[in-house]
């Protein structure tokens, strides 16, 4: 799997505006996820990030995020729709499980926002095995891959002391018909997946 990691990947206004805007203590064992998708400078949803913040994001980061899948994954750079900035709040104890990600994330990242230490990202090569490689925790580390179904397995912790304050950015796509196709998977199969994903979310303890 190719990693890209970037260190300061926001700008540090930003870096400290996220921090900011959402600092609500959760149990240790919880997990609440601010989801919010923007197209064109379009707001598509809005939870948790203001408009005009999540309008600037997009406006900044948007080139900078479509080099990297085109770095990634040239293949699925013109099946790009829209993009989604959620924030993820995660419990000193909660641990989100193994997974590769849904069809519809051409590139998937994540920034390490708050505290100063915590776990950063878990990659394997199976879902059965030890983790292969650790990217760490450092505030405003940036953190990408794109997906491929059944072989980006990843999953991500609390460290057992912190809340875990990080913001997800990913590029997406609707055509999911075209993302198998490139990968040369199971049409059929991923959709499948990709459909009960929500529920096994409700069953992970996921607030929205």
């Amino acid at each position: 799997m190719n990693i890209e990691i970037i260190d300061d990947f926001l700008e540090n206004k930003d870096f400290q505006k996220l921090n900011e805007i959402y600092s609500q203590k959760i149990e240790k064992d919880e997990i609440k996820v601010f989801h919010n998708e923007i197209k064109d400078n379009q707001i598509i949803v809005n939870n948790g990030i203001s408009e005009k913040i999540l309008i600037e994001l997009n406006q900044k980061y948007h080139e900078k995020a479509l080099n990297i899948l085109a770095k990634l994954c040239p293949e699925k750079l013109n099946l790009y729709e829209y993009s989604d900035f959620t924030l993820i709040n995660t419990g000193s104890h909660y641990k989100f499980p193994i997974h590769d990600d849904t069809p519809n994330k051409l590139l998937s990242g994540v920034i390490y926002l708050n505290p100063k230490s915590n776990n950063g990202t878990f990659f394997y090569k199976d879902k059965n095995e030890k983790p292969s490689k650790i990217i760490e925790w450092k505030q405003n580390r940036a953190v990408f891959f794109s997906r491929v179904e059944k072989k980006t397995w990843h999953s991500y912790e609390g460290d057992l002391v912190s809340n875990r304050l990080a913001l997800v950015y990913n590029l997406m796509t609707k055509n999911i018909r075209a993302v198998c196709e490139i990968e040369k998977k199971n049409y059929y199969s991923c959709m499948f997946r990709y459909k009960i994903n929500p529920y096994l979310y409700r069953f992970f303890k996921i607030t929205i």
